[in-house]
């Protein structure tokens, strides 16, 4: 590895996190109103979708998209997509029109500046906790009676071996979707790996490629239904990533 990689890999590195906290910085008047009643969600989800354009802009990032079923304004989804990368919710801020709250793992709320409103506008899990994971389906069960959509990448997390092109998933996105009767969309991303890992050195900017797929309807499904789903689903994303890696 020379030395001209390791210095550009370190400054894209310390870019980014610059990047995530302007837009905080700038808005934070308006993003801590916003956050006082959860009616106001919309408001601040506008303004973490401004977040996250400006960041994927700010690091070099072309997005294309490639819609195969279109998303309806005004209606509750299941989105759910592979996770390989922090750029991941940014991508999925920046895809996604329809408001929607984040299920993510409670380590993301130690990040400065950017915890302090994860943590107030997302339903955070641990998931070493039996207690947590039931208290996430009565959060979002909230959420979706306020008429909002709810995102899980459904790895569960980031595998820490690389080579594997997409973990099991865990139950939890298509229980909730088949209890709520709202559709799946499964998502894939095809390029956030090779973007910005958590791999340290690595990275760089370039074009991050996304397939949203045809919906998978929960309506009059009985509860084992999940399982079906989740493996459809997988099946789905996990062959639109061998496509492009082909």
């Amino acid at each position: 590895m020379s030395a001209l990689k390791i210095v550009f890999w370190t400054l894209y590195r310390i870019w980014f996190y610059i990047l995530m906290a302007i837009p905080i910085i700038v808005m934070f008047p308006f993003l801590f109103i916003s956050i006082l009643s959860e009616k106001w969600y919309p408001y601040f989800f506008v303004m973490a979708r401004i977040w996250a354009k400006f960041i994927l802009f700010g690091m070099g990032f072309q997005v294309k998209v490639e819609a195969e079923e279109e998303i309806q304004e005004k209606k509750s989804y299941m989105f759910v997509s592979n996770h390989t990368s922090m750029t991941d919710i940014m991508l999925m801020l920046s895809v996604v029109k329809n408001p929607f709250v984040f299920v993510g793992k409670k380590e993301l709320a130690k990040i400065p500046l950017f915890g302090f409103f994860y943590k107030r506008t997302c339903i955070l899990v641990d998931r070493g906790s039996a207690k947590s994971r039931m208290a996430v389906f009565e959060r979002a069960q909230k959420r979706l009676n306020q008429g909002l959509s709810i995102c899980i990448f459904p790895e569960g997390g980031v595998p820490d071996d690389e080579s594997v092109v997409l973990d099991e998933f865990k139950d939890g996105a298509f229980r909730l979707a088949v209890e709520h009767q709202i559709p799946i969309v499964p998502i894939t991303f095809a390029d956030n790996k090779k973007r910005f890992s958590y791999t340290f050195f690595s990275g760089s900017p370039g074009q991050m490629r996304v397939t949203i797929h045809h919906f998978f309807d929960t309506k009059n499904q009985k509860p084992e239904y999940k399982k079906m789903v989740k493996a459809e689903v997988r099946n789905v994303i996990l062959k639109q990533l061998q496509v492009y890696n082909s």
